[in-house]
């Protein structure tokens, strides 16, 4: 208003001839004028410049954040997904200098020839956050308003807590976190629990049945779920059932409880299972199997009540799209830092919608790939719920700057409407929990130069 008043007064000064009022006020003029563009940056003239990245470490969290630099002094950050090497990401760097970050469709049709099932898809994903952080922030729009806009203005999320032998301890974990505001909860359980019970589990003496996430050779834990002729027995089964139901006698019926990590078994026994879980209405049965056995997964889904429900490994469109199109699970479960990003988890997403399929959101990490995660649950129609692995973590939220505190408020995320992803990072908090050899953001000059033939055709 002080520029408008002095403007108007400008104007009726009697005595002041045309040409001198537009050269005393031109300046002001332009000002007032222009006083809501946006001059943050000019997005057709920005390049990508550079890409770094700090690797954040601490339980559950063992993530690469990413930097892409540009031209105009603005950043945009990005997140490798959990357990994966921040290798996958520096990899596609000498791809994308000099590009304008703002196209991030065309760069992905570049990079995803990159990425692979499992945590390989993380750089391609990690690199495409950054890219829509930084569009946001040239444009000067959150994320989610550059997808389609909102469906919803807060993230409903799922609280995971991890298996304990002890199930009255167990219960009363889970109860806690109910009481602490939480909507929707995800419990462990499965054939680690019955190690050493005699009688519970067929085969357990070939196959260490505790040692399920032991890859380091062909053991148990890196031989696939058909192929280890695990058997659950009934007294196995009463065991479990027992332990989920004590689960139940603590929360309650009113709150949707899913369920995951059961062990390497096969199709039969993954029935039995889930027809012995049918009394507790659980809201999934998260990866029985490897994904990729779609018809073994149709005839899982076909023969039990409860909701079936894959994804997390899964890197692109397509196979969600095998999986949809046989009716072979009741939902999907992508992880948007391996899945290909933000729009990939949206275009999955909404073919889901088109076909009656929910879907829900793995996530285990920083607040980087979470607000990610964020933005687009909050633009895809068909969102359910959104995992949370890091509640317990004291300074899982002062990794990040810039955006309300806290992030998580009885068990939701509001969605944020600053541009990009809406975060800036505290460097102090990152540089107490990464890991020193590798530096803080440190100059990565020795993946700038391509040196392979990438063209996928001739």
């Amino acid at each position: 208003m002080k520029n408008r008043r002095k403007f108007i007064q400008n104007a009726a000064l009697g005595g002041l001839s045309i040409g001198g009022f537009i050269h005393a006020d031109i300046e002001e003029t332009i000002d007032f004028t222009t006083q809501k563009v946006n001059r943050y940056s000019s997005p057709d003239d920005l390049k990508i410049t550079d890409m770094r990245f700090v690797h954040v470490t601490g339980a559950p969290m063992r993530a690469p954040i990413i930097r892409i630099d540009t031209n105009q002094g603005i950043s945009g950050y990005g997140e490798v997904r959990d357990g994966a090497t921040w290798r996958y990401a520096l990899f596609l760097k000498s791809r994308i200098l000099g590009m304008n970050p703002c196209n991030v469709e065309k760069i992905f049709k570049r990079i995803k020839q990159f990425g692979f099932h499992g945590r390989q898809g993380g750089g391609v994903s990690a690199v495409e956050m950054a890219l829509w952080d930084l569009a946001g922030k040239a444009y000067n729009v959150p994320v989610y308003q550059m997808l389609g806009g909102q469906y919803r203005k807060k993230i409903r999320l799922y609280s995971d807590t991890d298996m304990s032998r002890n199930a009255d301890e167990y219960a009363r974990r889970m109860k806690k976190k109910k009481d602490q505001g939480y909507t929707f909860l995800k419990m462990d359980f499965g054939i680690r629990m019955l190690s050493g019970i005699e009688g519970a589990v067929v085969n357990s003496n070939f196959w260490d049945i505790g040692k399920q996430w032991d890859m380091s050779d062909m053991s148990y834990g890196a031989t696939e779920h058909p192929f280890t002729q695990i058997q659950i027995t009934d007294k196995g089964l009463d065991i479990l059932s027992e332990y989920v139901s004590k689960v139940r006698d603590a929360i309650g019926y009113d709150i949707p409880l899913a369920s995951d990590h059961y062990g390497h078994f096969d199709v039969n026994n993954a029935i039995r299972l889930g027809r012995a879980m049918e009394p507790y209405r659980l809201a999934w049965l998260e990866d029985l199997i490897p994904w990729k056995y779609t018809e073994m997964w149709r005839e899982i889904t076909q023969a039990i009540e409860t909701p079936t429900l894959t994804g997390e490994d899964i890197y692109l469109k397509e196979e969600f799209i095998k999986l949809i199109d046989a009716r072979a699970v009741d939902m999907i479960h992508p992880d948007l830092a391996s899945a290909g990003g933000i729009l990939e988890t949206k275009k999955i997403g909404d073919y889901a919608e088109e076909k009656g399929v929910a879907m829900a959101m793995h996530f285990a990490g920083t607040p980087v790939s979470f607000m990610a995660n964020v933005h687009c649950a909050a633009a895809t129609q068909n969102f359910v719920s959104l995992e949370h692995h890091s509640y317990d973590v004291s300074w899982w939220e002062d990794m990040v700057t810039g955006i309300d505190k806290p992030i998580v408020r009885d068990g939701y995320a509001v969605v944020p409407d600053l541009p990009g992803l809406g975060i800036e990072l505290n460097e102090k908090v990152l540089k107490e929990h990464m890991e020193e050899k590798e530096g803080y953001f440190r100059p990565t000059p020795e993946w700038n130069k391509i040196r392979s033939w990438d063209r996928l055709w001739s």
